[in-house]
């Protein structure tokens, strides 16, 4: 057998040490080494970078978060890019930790390596090695593994697919033979056969491939690849030609079922099937954040498209222009019933797919039990719900929880002494004893019809589902006018930017002074897992991207889950909701009327309205350990420095947890 690429290479053990700690064959080994270092002087060596490009690149990298990267900061700062770091890696590889290249070519956060070596002390994952662990956790995907395992060792890197294949190489071997030595034959070159091997430094393998082919052209892949193009093989042999596999109409409606049960038990609101180049990707909102579920074969994108256009009632046909929809969805097994709705968005590799999940929910929450802090919570109930008439809006971005309070509220409003109506698109909550009304503009149930019908139903509280443009914004102002309460959505980043807005829709100002009683902004923010917390203290960066000083915290327990099976492994489980309330008084509307500008406005609130910013909110719930210093950084609007702790605390009261 001739002696392998890495043969010629500075301590071949360690390196070959790395793949199979990778393929799960040995235990890690990750020696303490400055790998930014390593990698920033091979750049220079070669000449990629300059001795002060290097100088400028530590510098900025000095003042970002501790997960930034120094190669990431070369990369953006645009002095090296990913072709060139590839090269540099491939030809000159180094004897560097898999995990420390992982985290430095920015696949892995520091924090998410340090959780894959921990979770090596749980039960559930004993005996198992790092890439193993990361594969299982969905931290990193396999073909980004194998990429790096490519560069790191000299190998290709390829994928194979079966339609792809020189078939007259694969026709010398049976599908025994490939699942024997996890190897595919893939094309012919000028200097030999190339085989995709799951493991290339497998010499039996190695051995087994150059009996049958000769000179052999060893390619890295990943299992799926080589399984599923294994999977095809086997199922071409029982057909008079070869040819991929085909799914019957039961396996894709189990396919589409199974994914979306999946969704159902994760608590998942959104579901994403991305065709890519080479796969096609599933993955799942939880909790705001989207994270991997499942890697399918590239093939199946057609179909399970086909299978939700049905569902959905759209055009089979139709694949290259953007198409929606929607259905509803019986779980066989809980009983319980979503309504799906479905978008379908044309890309260069396939119809992108995204599936929203509506539960149709019985409970609803209790306004007390929304997570509102004690003292706002009294204000909101007692200057805006108890109010006989008025505009209340709730704002905040999508996927903010701006519904869920709003029905919260209309709970509370309703009682047999009111007539509660709604205009909504869709209804996504069933309530006894209101009229919930579902626009549909294909036979006309458009906003402007219901509108007009709605105020002759002799109602006390209307609720629109969503102010979108300035016709339903007249609308809600000139049904508070008249006397009735309304309540309704706005996408707007805060509570003053909500009065912005509509003032941007050309309404008098008069008219929102005269009608708007309350704008509640509000976020949600991932709770910290309850099961792995452990106190945390913020850095000096923290501090000042917060705008505080450590004197500002007194009496503050910052907490940080470290990672656990139960959150699989983020160190979050559930969301907490930030809240922002503003109440207008006759301050706040003379600067409305005046058409002051938002910073005079936000200070005549704060000043004389005793308003909470939505910083403030969610520094007060990290600073109980409910959510983290990072979730309120990456989330939360900060438009001016926030009062000590203290302060908060007394302003909005006891926080629930």
């Amino acid at each position: 057998m001739p002696n392998p690429p890495y043969s010629d290479q500075p301590d071949p053990t360690n390196q070959i040490a790395n793949v199979l700690e990778a393929r799960g064959i040995v235990t890690p080994n990750l020696p303490a080494q400055d790998t930014s270092k390593q990698i920033a002087a091979l750049l220079e060596e070669r000449g990629i970078v300059t001795h002060e490009q290097l100088i400028q690149a530590r510098r900025v990298h000095g003042k970002l978060r501790d997960d930034y990267s120094l190669t990431k900061v070369l990369q953006e700062l645009g002095y090296v890019d990913a072709k060139q770091l590839r090269t540099a890696l491939r030809e000159q590889r180094q004897v560097v930790p898999l995990g420390n290249l992982l985290v430095e070519l920015g696949y892995l956060k520091p924090q998410e390596l340090r959780s894959a070596l921990q979770a090596q002390q749980y039960p559930e994952f004993q005996g198992k090695k790092l890439g193993e662990i990361l594969l299982e956790k969905r931290l990193i995907q396999e073909h980004q593994l194998i990429e790096v395992l490519g560069d790191q060792l000299g190998f290709l890197n390829e994928e194979p697919s079966f339609t792809d294949i020189d078939h007259d190489l694969l026709f010398q071997v049976t599908p025994d033979w490939c699942n024997r030595f996890q190897a595919i034959p893939i094309r012919r070159s000028n200097d030999g056969v190339v085989i995709a091997f799951r493991n290339p430094l497998d010499g039996i393998a190695r051995q087994a491939a150059e009996s049958v082919y000769g000179k052999v052209i060893a390619a890295i892949s990943t299992r799926r690849a080589i399984e599923d193009s294994i999977s095809s093989y086997e199922n071409s042999r029982q057909h008079s030609r070869a040819r991929p596999v085909e799914l019957n109409e039961a396996d894709v409606i189990s396919v589409v079922d199974s994914l979306i049960i999946d969704a159902l038990e994760l608590g998942a609101s959104d579901i994403h099937i991305e065709p890519m180049r080479q796969q096609l990707r599933v993955r799942m909102r939880r909790d705001g954040i989207l994270i991997l579920h499942k890697e399918l074969d590239r093939a199946m994108s057609p179909i399970i498209s086909s299978r939700l256009k049905i569902l959905c009632q759209a055009d089979i046909a139709e694949k290259r222009r953007h198409q929606g929809g929607g259905f509803r969805f019986d779980d066989p097994r809980s009983g319980r019933r979503s309504d799906v709705r479905a978008s379908f968005f044309a890309t260069i590799f396939g119809e992108k797919i995204v599936l929203r999940l509506l539960s149709r929910k019985a409970e609803l929450l209790d306004i007390n039990e929304v997570g509102m802090a004690k003292r706002m919570l009294e204000r909101f109930i007692g200057d805006a719900l108890d109010l006989p008439s008025g505009v209340i809006l709730i704002t905040g971005p999508t996927g903010s929880g701006k519904t869920t309070t709003l029905y919260g509220c209309i709970n509370y409003l309703n009682d047999s002494e009111r007539c509660i109506i709604t205009a909504e698109d869709p209804v996504e909550y069933v309530i006894d004893g209101i009229a919930q009304c579902n626009l549909n503009p294909k036979i006309n149930l458009t906003f402007e019809e219901t509108l007009r019908h709605m105020v002759r139903q002799d109602p006390d509280v209307i609720v629109l589902g969503e102010i979108r443009d300035q016709f339903s914004a007249e609308s809600a102002i000139q049904a508070a006018l008249t006397g009735h309460k309304v309540l309704t959505t706005f996408h707007t980043e805060d509570s003053v930017g909500g009065l912005l807005r509509l003032m941007n829709m050309q309404i008098e100002t008069f008219l929102i002074a005269s009608t708007v009683v309350s704008v509640l902004a509000q976020r949600l923010l991932r709770h910290v897992c309850n099961n792995c917390a452990e106190p945390y203290r913020p850095n000096a960066q923290e501090l000042h991207r917060l705008g505080v000083h450590q004197t500002d915290l007194i009496g503050a327990n910052f907490r940080k889950g470290r990672g656990c099976s139960e959150c699989q492994y983020t160190g979050y489980a559930g969301r907490v909701s930030v809240f922002e309330m503003l109440i207008l008084n006759e301050t706040v509307k003379d600067a409305v009327i005046s058409k002051r500008s938002s910073s005079e406005i936000r200070r005549a609130s704060i000043e004389s309205a005793g308003l909470v910013t939505l910083l403030e909110d969610g520094l007060a719930k990290a600073a109980i350990g409910a959510t983290t210093i990072q979730e309120v950084l990456r989330n939360l609007p900060r438009l001016g420095r926030p009062r000590p702790f203290k302060e908060i605390l007394r302003l909005i009261g006891d926080i629930p947890q």
